[in-house]
């Protein structure tokens, strides 16, 4: 269960203030139709950290674990210096309209997840943590955490958005532990 726990923890920390948080927001105001915006959500994240939980344990497989705790560790501290950076919505970014809330919001998600810091952190997580399905599943319910909300109090959380430059503070020190503790070989 310490891969279901500590990647939906993870995840939900990454995911607060994340360009696909603010995409929630942006979707749930343009449809203002909850339940397909959370279920593209949930098929994307599905979809996305599954292919990036296969990546983190296809390239353990290719290291020693000496070599492997070193890459997790300062991957983990990567992800903290880049936590603390609010990331922005691109004009790019908006969904067309015309495909309707579910699969407007299930390709922009999956398209905006590629090579962000919670894609990046699931592949981290799926090396260092087994069996796979649990650390896709943690992740995909962090995501949901902080992504779902966002979609039914979009409005509230937009005048607000000032508050979660803390909770961004918060994640990055996470991530400096775990990177701390995965180079000194703890839980390894």
């Amino acid at each position: 269960m310490d891969a279901f726990f500590v990647s939906t923890g993870v995840v939900a920390l990454a995911e607060i203030g994340d360009k696909t948080q603010l995409l929630a927001l942006l979707l749930a105001a343009r449809f203002r139709r909850p339940l397909p915006i959370v279920l593209g959500i949930f098929a994307a994240t599905v979809l996305n950290h599954f292919a990036a939980g296969w990546l983190g344990q296809w390239l353990a497989s290719l290291m020693a674990p000496s070599t492997l705790r070193w890459v997790i560790g300062f991957g983990f501290l990567a992800i903290a210096v880049w936590t603390l950076f609010p990331d922005k919505m691109d004009d790019d970014d908006a969904p067309v309209k015309a495909y309707g809330a579910f699969v407007a919001t299930a390709l922009t998600f999956f398209l905006a997840e590629m090579g962000d810091k919670t894609q990046i952190a699931t592949v981290a997580l799926a090396v260092h943590y087994q069996p796979l399905w649990m650390v896709i599943a943690g992740t995909t319910v962090g995501m949901m955490i902080a992504d779902v909300p966002a979609v039914f109090i979009g409005n509230w959380i937009s005048q607000r958005m000032h508050l979660l430059r803390y909770v961004r503070f918060v994640a990055a020190a996470v991530f400096a532990l775990m990177g701390v503790l995965a180079l000194a070989g703890v839980g390894g």
